[in-house]
Order: C-alpha cells, then sequence, then structure tokens
C-alpha cells in the first residue's frame, strides 16, 4: 500500500445513515480508524515475535516473594483466630458469661494490634 500524498485525491464521504446523533461516528470503520490496516496484527511483516519480552513470567525478587508471602500467611493466621475467637466470645455473651466475653474480646483487640504490627513492619511493601 502505498502512502497518501497531499497531492492524492481524497475520497468522496459516504452519505450519512442514521444511526449516531453524530455523522463522523457513522463512517465505515476504514475511514474512522485509517491505522487499522488488514495487515495489522498476525498477518504484519515487521512483527516476528509475539508474547513477552525475555524474563517476563519469572520472579524477579524472590526474597521480598518469600517475605511477604509469610507475613500473609501469619496474618491469615491471625485472621482465623480472630473469627474463632469472635465465635467463642459470642457464644459466652449469650450465655450470660460476661467475664470471658470480656477477656475474649481482649483477645481480639489484641489480635488485632498484631496484624497492625504486621502491616505496619515494612511500609515500603505496600
Amino acid at each position: 500500500m502505498t502512502p497518501t500524498t497531499p497531492e492524492a485525491p481524497v475520497p468522496p464521504r459516504p452519505a450519512y445513515t442514521p444511526g449516531s446523533a453524530q455523522p463522523r461516528l457513522n463512517r465505515p470503520v476504514r475511514e474512522r480508524y485509517p491505522q487499522i490496516r488488514p495487515t495489522s496484527g498476525y498477518g504484519d511483516p515487521r512483527i516476528r515475535h509475539t508474547g513477552p519480552g525475555p524474563g517476563a513470567g519469572t520472579e524477579q525478587e524472590p526474597e521480598r516473594s518469600s517475605k511477604l508471602s509469610a507475613r500473609l500467611a501469619l496474618a491469615l493466621t491471625v485472621v482465623i483466630g480472630q473469627l474463632w475467637g469472635l465465635t467463642i466470645v459470642v457464644d459466652e455473651w449469650m450465655a450470660g458469661d460476661t467475664g470471658t466475653a470480656w477477656w475474649g474480646a481482649g483477645f481480639l483487640v489484641l489480635s488485632f494490634l498484631v496484624v497492625l504490627g504486621l502491616w505496619l513492619i515494612d511500609p515500603k511493601d505496600r
């Protein structure tokens, strides 16, 4: 396909067809998007390699990844413990044993502070 020069005649626009309030949107796709050509994509001879570049999909910082995985596992363990503790606290409260319920509430607050401490350990990982 030869590049268009300023001297080349411009083909006339097709007649307006209803479908949009803006007539410019009713033009054929090849006129609205001139950069899309039949050779775009898989048929383009300039494309020799497809897919991501070298090193894509490999772990770039394994130490950081293992540290984050360990912190995530610890945080999930604490959250599961909080759910279990909340179940015990609600059962004790409903049974009328408010003393045990308050100790359980203290456990839940302490668990929350542990998770907050894990979050505050390394602010650059957020």
